[in-house]
């Protein structure tokens, strides 16, 4: 083992004589711990969203086994400890609400304890955003563990992904090509091991955002949950903090200018989720990185898509994993010039020395540069009057046909308005129309949630239609698909223009011209806007209070006012 000179942060807790250090250490003694474990070396937390209500990450107990032996073999001191886990199959009204709370957790639990570096055990959708928001604001050495994805849904010989196949079956039984017998049946096909979602939905692209900006080790993103080498994998980062914490290799290091740029060429090769612009401008706004919209516009809309992957394909998480994974379309990019190449890593490795000599095994899955998947994957940034700070679409998930269009407004004033009147045979709609849908932006629901992808009503499905525009302050679910505007900035809920729509109004897309607009007049708009009066918050009290007061708005991220920026992790005062 090779010792270190350097003072831990640790040792203001554990290394001091007297009662302040007597106190600390007596107690940690009653789990069993020897004298040697409190001699100064490096302290490990891992840090564990682990929770029977967070299915995609129900295995992490055995994630975090393995990071132990890790660190003990390298002669660190491994601490386990829980934070909040947001499982975003179960949480109402939605998980996005809580990342921002879920990350002062792990920030105020990082700096409050006896920690010199950190494991961030991450897998369901919002977990990976907000642990590591928390962590880039205390600034320490870290690695982010995923939990890697389940194992290819299979359904009576028919290869079925995680959300992309609800939102299909959804249709199938509007349309009576599906019985609800034959839905149960298909529920236990999708979901039939431990892991977060298979298609390349918010999980696996924030896993894969993690192994691009460099804080993940390389293949973190596509190895399946069940598979062995997930475990292995964590063993490594349990070998690999103890070294980084001896190096002071911090997150503040990795996670650079060029580290983001390098992750947002890759949601775009990958044909990534729409959540990482919100989840990737928050983390750049802690770690003091200058990351805005217009940069996921200007460096990933001309990437193209080289995997093909569910929403956007045919594949699953699980092939990609067997065809070269991540580090093949990272050597792409750095061989195509867009990536740069010495941005550091958690590996000690700069990413091209992580991926140079990465194989692809299955060009069906993970296409060349010379014969794209799809010609464009990156994320359109939309600017327009109906979106004066942006909205976005995701260009690989939607019709070419619809990504020029112009055609009335079919209003929908909220979640509730729109379950209501969706599926009424007397609604005044056709393929034309442009469905909108208000008051769900981050103060809106409260919370931004994910339904910006509103299902067609029942009578277009019957006809056949299975696309519209759609156009929204929401979020959309990675596993979802079509010409789904989002994140359409200000939100309704504090005015945007937005609000002002009303049925009728006709809207104009032009994506490839990033074109968003409404065609009222000035003076109509203005009229509107004086007679708009805002919703009430949400509740008079708690955290709901303080989101509605406190979240920024979509283009920015979502984050609270009050924590963009970092704060460190200065050794606090005494407890006694």
């Amino acid at each position: 083992m090779t010792t270190t000179k350097r003072k831990m942060r640790s040792s203001e807790w554990f290394g001091k004589a007297g009662k302040d250090g007597f106190h600390r250490r007596s107690w940690m003694k009653n789990q069993g711990l020897p004298d040697h474990l409190f001699d100064g070396r490096p302290v490990i937390g891992i840090c564990n969203t682990w929770s029977e209500l967070t299915p995609c990450n129900a295995h992490f107990r055995v994630l975090a086994e393995r990071v132990k032996r890790g660190v003990y073999e390298m002669g660190g001191f491994p601490l386990e400890f829980p934070v909040m886990s947001l499982g975003e199959t179960l949480m109402r009204p939605t998980t996005m609400m809580f990342r921002n709370l879920a990350s002062m957790d792990v920030e105020e639990s990082i700096r409050a304890n006896p920690l010199d570096g950190v494991v961030l055990l991450v897998g369901c959708d919002k977990t990976t955003p907000s642990l590591v928001m928390g962590a880039a604001s205390c600034d320490l050495p870290t690695v982010v563990v995923s939990g890697g994805p389940m194992l290819n849904g299979r359904w009576r010989g028919e290869e079925i992904g995680s959300g992309t196949h609800v939102w299909k079956f959804d249709a199938m039984v509007k349309t009576g090509e599906m019985s609800l017998d034959d839905l149960a049946d298909a529920e236990a096909c999708m979901s039939r091991s431990v892991g977060h979602c298979m298609t390349m939905g918010t999980a696996s692209t924030m896993a894969s955002m993690m192994e691009a900006l460099g804080i993940g080790l390389p293949s973190n993103a596509a190895i399946p949950a069940a598979d062995s080498r997930r475990n292995a994998l964590a063993h490594v980062a349990g070998r690999r903090i103890v070294e980084m914490v001896r190096e002071d290799l911090r997150l503040s290091k990795i996670l650079t200018r060029a580290a983001f740029e390098n992750a947002i060429r890759a949601n775009g090769a990958i044909g990534g989720s729409t959540n990482a612009i919100v989840h990737l401008l928050a983390i750049a706004g802690r770690i003091g990185v200058d990351l805005t919209l217009d940069d996921w516009d200007r460096l990933g809309r001309e990437v193209p898509c080289l995997v093909n992957l569910m929403p956007s394909g045919a594949h699953l998480m699980e092939d990609f994993y067997y065809a070269g994974g991540l580090p093949v379309v990272l050597r792409e990019l750095g061989e195509n010039g867009l990536l740069h190449r010495d941005a550091p890593t958690v590996s000690g490795r700069t990413i091209w020395e992580n991926v140079e000599g990465a194989t692809c095994y299955n060009r069906d899955v993970i296409h060349g540069f010379s014969a794209p998947f799809k010609a464009h994957g990156g994320i359109r940034v939309l600017h327009g009057n109906l979106a004066a700070s942006g909205a976005v679409i995701k260009p690989s998930a939607a019709t070419p046909a619809l990504m020029i269009h112009r055609g009335p407004a079919v209003v929908f004033e909220d979640i509730d308005d729109y379950k209501a009147r969706i599926d009424d045979p007397d609604l005044d709609i056709d393929a034309d129309s442009v469905m909108v849908l208000k008051n769900c932006g981050p103060k809106g629901y409260p919370g931004f949630p994910e339904v910006g992808n509103m299902a067609l009503p029942a009578k277009l499905l019957k006809a056949g239609v299975t696309d519209m525009v759609r156009i929204s302050d929401a979020r959309m679910s990675g596993t979802a698909y079509g010409t789904v505007v989002l994140h359409a900035a200000p939100e309704a809920a504090v005015g945007g223009t937005l609000a002002l729509v009303r049925s009728g109004d006709m809207i104009e897309l032009d994506v490839a011209a990033g074109r968003l607009h409404l065609d009222v007049t000035e003076d109509e708009l203005a009229r509107r806007r004086a007679a708009w009066r805002a919703p009430e918050a949400p509740a008079p009290r708690g955290y709901a209070w303080l989101h509605h007061q406190h979240v920024m708005q979509a283009d920015v991220g979502a984050d609270f006012d009050f924590l963009r920026g970092a704060s460190g992790a200065p050794i606090p005062r005494e407890s006694h």
